[in-house]
């Protein structure tokens, strides 16, 4: 049986992409999006814990990235797992994790008007979490 390589990720881009192109003139995109999960620990306290994901897109989808993506955007991004080790500046030899996009959508964000409450994933997140709440001792080992 062949493997899978498969990555689905939902968050905000933490900056602009830089768009760039190889020696060859392929373009390729880079750009950080953050994940918030959301939970409740054992007192009731709320919990955020935020992870970063580097993303690599190339030609077309890179080109499109560049061009109509902006820091804050939500995104839907569908890929691959990838990692390469490089040298650090230090002589150490480390490994880099990142996810090439096969597919990108845009989400719409929602615009607060008069009277209403912003919703963000978090918030989501956390009303969930009360319909159907778990705590880490629920985790199976």
């Amino acid at each position: 049986m062949a493997g899978v390589n498969k990555v689905i990720l939902v968050g905000r881009l933490g900056a602009d992409p830089e768009l760039r192109h190889t020696a060859d003139g392929v373009p390729v995109a880079t750009f950080n999006i953050a994940t918030t999960e959301v939970r409740r620990d054992k007192n009731g306290n709320r919990i955020e814990r935020t992870e970063w994901h580097k993303v690599i897109a190339w030609r077309k989808l890179g080109e499109i990235c560049g061009e109509y993506l902006k820091k804050g955007r939500l995104v839907y991004v569908e890929g691959r797992i990838q990692s390469r080790e490089y040298e650090g500046k230090d002589g150490v030899k480390r490994r880099a994790y990142e996810i090439v996009a096969t597919d990108l959508r845009m989400l719409p964000t929602p615009t607060p008007q008069e009277g209403d409450i912003q919703r963000s994933t978090g918030i989501l997140q956390e009303e969930l979490e009360e319909e159907f709440p778990h705590e880490e001792d629920d985790i199976p080992i």
